[in-house]
């Protein structure tokens, strides 16, 4: 039984937790898929105890004309992509810090070339030094699972990609499930559901590559073809469209900021210190035991141990000898995806890429 899941149990009541102890206990295969999907269940539903919003309170569409859908009550949207567009939506403001999440179902069957991105950016407003935290969704071929990035990138540092790449401990594509984005002055953490999957804490020695400049949140469906699936050997097939990703219970906390000013509108001191309150930016040691055994079950790639393209790990890069040991070879891949503008290139043609996906 996966200890990351176990732990969940923290927020739940005297019956579940005794329940889960049961279960935690139980090897059975069958008890341990069960779970997996209840407790999924249970802590994506609490949005972490923060308030949604539906999407006219916090978004506005931003490309693909009819490939944006939204339900009559307007707190859930679909995003569609066929062989004339993609589409997305982007925040109505911009936000230096806060907690950006949502609940989203991705595409089912053939879904190879595909990308499913949530990120915050703030390429359009500077082109050149922009700053960016991602997750990124990686269709596959029929009958194999979605897969999926997260990276950042601080003053124009593309240069440096910070990709890592991950599998799911459930099936994307059946229900919905919780990714966050948490990101205050000292450090930013990716969560799925309620379990944290990633760290970055910032130091010093990482200057500018930490994101420190305002950024919307945006969501977006494109065709990835040049490089999401097998380095761009399967492409998107248009005989599977239109591809629905779903979205509802938006989150937006954060501190935000006038868009013209580019000054904000409260203390985003505060904000930070709101959201350690409400214990979204510490990781309790339960959660850190989470976040570990997520990490050595279905982290597939990590640049901090990618000694070809780094042979000295950067400066925020924490070295962890298991993770080491299971990726001793890493460096002999070719990992791909170039990030410079891709999704904002959505709106148009794709650049071409050479690069090759490892693992795919």
């Amino acid at each position: 039984m996966d200890w990351f899941l176990c732990s969940q149990s923290k927020k739940s009541s005297a019956p579940f937790t005794l329940i889960l102890i049961l279960l935690c206990c139980c090897s059975s295969p069958s008890l341990v898929f069960t779970f997996t999907n209840a407790a999924s269940s249970l802590s994506s539903s609490s949005a972490f105890n923060l308030a949604t919003i539906s999407f006219d309170e916090g978004y506005s569409h931003l490309f693909g004309d009819g490939n944006l859908i939204r339900s009559p009550d307007g707190k859930n949207v679909r995003l569609l992509l066929n062989r004339f567009s993609g589409s997305g939506f982007v925040s109505s403001k911009l936000y230096n810090h806060g907690f950006f999440s949502a609940m989203i179902k991705l595409p089912s069957d053939h879904t190879a070339g595909l990308c499913v991105a949530f990120y915050t950016s703030n390429g359009d407003v500077f082109p050149k030094t922009h700053d960016e935290l991602d997750f990124e969704f990686l269709g596959n071929v029929a009958g194999k699972p979605w897969r999926f990035q997260t990276n950042f990138y601080g003053n124009g540092s593309t240069a440096r990609g910070r990709e890592e790449r991950y599998q799911l401990w459930f099936d994307p594509t059946k229900q919905f499930h919780r990714y966050s984005i948490l990101w205050t002055s000292n450090n930013i953490i990716f969560y799925v559901d309620e379990v944290p999957i990633r760290e970055v804490v910032r130091s010093k020695a990482m200057g500018g590559d930490f994101p420190s400049k305002p950024m919307s949140l945006y969501t977006t469906i494109w065709d990835a073809s040049n490089w999401a699936t097998s380095g761009g050997k399967a492409k998107v097939n248009y005989k599977y469209a239109p591809f629905t990703s779903e979205f509802k219970d938006f989150v937006l906390e954060g501190c935000p900021v006038d868009p013209i000013e580019q000054v904000p509108s409260s203390n985003c001191q505060d904000t930070d210190s709101r959201l350690a309150e409400k214990g979204l930016s510490v990781i309790t040691p339960a959660g850190r035991r989470a976040m570990r055994r997520f990490r050595e079950r279905y982290m597939y790639y990590s640049y901090c141990y990618d000694t070809m393209r780094y042979p000295v790990p950067l400066p925020e890069c924490v070295l962890v000898p298991s993770e080491r040991q299971r990726f001793k070879d890493t460096g002999r891949l070719k990992f791909g995806g170039s990030h410079k503008s891709h999704r904002h290139r959505s709106r148009r043609q794709p650049g071409a890429s050479n690069s090759e996906d490892p693992d795919m």
